[in-house]
């Protein structure tokens, strides 16, 4: 049998030697291309007015939306920055990547792996970086320098008066004032992430009158707004990544986009306990906002049960702040569209717009992501072709690693073999066409009972939810072993939205169980014999 060593070294190979013979011939055609671009955003769930949000302000994402492809049942495969951006960005699963966390270097574990913006790169694009597009804790300092035309940017100037910020996100003039006596002043937040930071009290919201870029993610619009007007110069297509770090925790937003929303009138999670069934595996303690330490602790009314209970009042709080930080956001977005429609590259320009994943807020007890809940997988997916103002929406089944096929089939560029997804342009001119009956998400998990890692597959269709919890550090690279199975949920939308109650165990549920278990499975062994072969093909 080929080792996986051998396996990766020729997978890689030819990888590599696929890129540079595009980049070689130029690409598959030497007409004008399309440009991207290309906007991440950190932690935005499907909360936006095109989605059904009435309640939420967000203008410009809902005026995109009308004008091109909104993909209403998209899903991320694993609910956490690191995994969900490097597998979009690769078009790879996590298990292929080999990233589940947000420790592992994703050219450690695959040196030779090719990025979006790499493949373009190679094929004749301009690609520059800004923000957050990669989760720096899965690549190298630079934002993955192979895959950009020029030094990948992180910082901006600020807005006069205000250059001097605390971690890069608090304008607090008191937040400031502790960090420069405890020795933190101009520190980045990533520095700190995950840590305590002594003597500084970090706050989970803030609300101050300040113009957008007095924060990082106003400055950097600015950037990019004066990058595109750069472009409009220059005769060479362009990828431009622009990633937007809010709504991520803290939620920091100008007063205004706070006062777009009456507290009193925000609704908590209508079910807030642990679905009836589900396994202890399904759920998170909040640890992520735990680190906000300086007011998530005296909110805390419970710890037990693995769930983080909130009191009523920071519940609203933490709701508002995530809506605020949503409609600035959303300003921001309107800029860059503004921008591109004065200098004109709107006519030649694909958009493409995704939140990373989605976010607990309150549901189950749970905030932030890290689950296979449908709150934190399901994501916002818009793309706008130039020339067109269809408004369509496609409701079936769509993943992030459909994404870079999609923008191979859109810019006439050689869609690499390997990749995992599928390309959406099908679904893009016909929104009955079917182009997955499912989608994949996972999530690993340390067992109680058993050391080793617990992996938790979830597949979902346009109904219903299975999630197989596989202990004995299962992953798809592995043999299957239905003796690992430790837990499964069923969950179906039709009738309970709100996933109160796991079915997986419940007589009349048995032939669905039972379907999609064997296509879970199917699965497992098609990853499996991809992942072991000695060529991808």
């Amino acid at each position: 049998m080929i080792t996986k060593t051998v396996f990766l070294a020729s997978f890689f190979l030819l990888c590599n030697a696929f890129v540079f013979a595009q980049k070689k011939k130029g690409g598959t055609h030497q007409s004008p291309r399309f440009n991207i671009l290309f906007i991440a955003i950190d932690d935005l769930k499907p909360e936006l007015g095109c989605y059904g949000a009435s309640y939420i302000s967000s203008p410009n994402i809902d005026t995109l939306a009308k004008s091109g492809i909104m993909f209403s049942s998209a899903y991320c495969q694993q609910a956490v920055c690191g995994p969900t951006r490097a597998s979009l960005l690769t078009g790879m699963r996590p298990d292929k990547t080999k990233i589940w966390d947000l420790k592992t270097h994703l050219r450690d574990m695959n040196p030779d792996i090719v990025s979006i913006p790499q493949y373009f790169k190679a094929n004749g694009y301009t690609t520059i970086g800004m923000g957050k597009i990669f989760d720096l804790s899965t690549v190298d300092n630079k934002g993955d320098s192979v895959s950009w035309s020029v030094p990948f940017m992180k910082t901006f100037p600020l807005a006069k008066g205000f250059e001097h910020i605390a971690f890069g996100i608090y304008q607090n003039p008191s937040v400031r004032k502790q960090a420069e006596e405890a020795g933190y002043a101009d520190k980045e937040e990533n520095d700190f992430y995950g840590k305590k930071i002594n003597g500084v009290s970090r706050y989970s919201t803030e609300c101050l009158d300040v113009p957008d870029d007095a924060y990082m993610d106003g400055a950097m619009a600015n950037y990019a707004v004066n990058q595109l007007k750069q472009f409009k110069k220059s005769k060479q297509p362009f990828f431009l990544a622009v990633g937007f770090k809010k709504p991520h925790l803290p939620f920091i937003a100008p007063k205004k986009y706070w006062d777009l929303y009456d507290r009193n009138k925000i609704s908590l999670a209508p079910f807030q306990e642990k679905a009836e069934g589900s396994p202890e595996f399904a759920y998170q303690n909040g640890g992520e906002l735990r680190n906000y330490s300086a007011d998530i602790e005296a909110a805390t009314i419970n710890t037990k049960g693995n769930v983080l209970q909130l009191t009523e009042e920071k519940q609203k709080e933490l709701i508002h702040g995530y809506y605020a930080c949503i409609s600035y956001t959303d300003a921001l977005v309107g800029k860059l569209m503004k921008a591109l429609k004065e200098t004109g590259l709107d006519k030649n320009t694909i958009v493409v717009l995704w939140g990373d994943h989605g976010w607990h807020l309150g549901d189950h007890s749970l905030w932030c992501k890290h689950t296979n809940f449908e709150q934190a997988v399901r994501v916002p997916l818009i793309i706008k072709m130039p020339g067109t103002s269809n408004g369509k929406q496609y409701k079936k089944q769509v993943e992030f690693v459909d994404i870079f096929p999609s923008l191979c089939e859109l810019t006439g560029l050689r869609t690499p073999s390997w990749l995992d997804g599928k390309s959406l342009v099908p679904a893009m001119k016909n929104q009955q066409v079917i182009i997955k009956d499912f989608s994949i998400s996972q999530y690993p998990r340390d067992g109680k009972d058993n050391p080793k890692e617990i992996m938790g597959y979830s597949l979902r269709t346009q109904r219903y939810r299975l999630t197989e919890w596989v202990g004995n550090n299962f992953s798809t690279s592995k043999v299957f072993n239905p003796k690992d199975v430790k837990a499964v949920e069923l969950y179906d939308y039709q009738t309970d939205p709100l996933e109160t109650k796991n079915l997986a165990k419940e007589p009349s549920m048995e032939t669905v169980v039972k379907e999609l278990t064997a296509k879970l499975h199917e699965f497992y062994n098609s990853q499996f014999h991809k992942l072991n072969q000695p060529k991808y093909k």
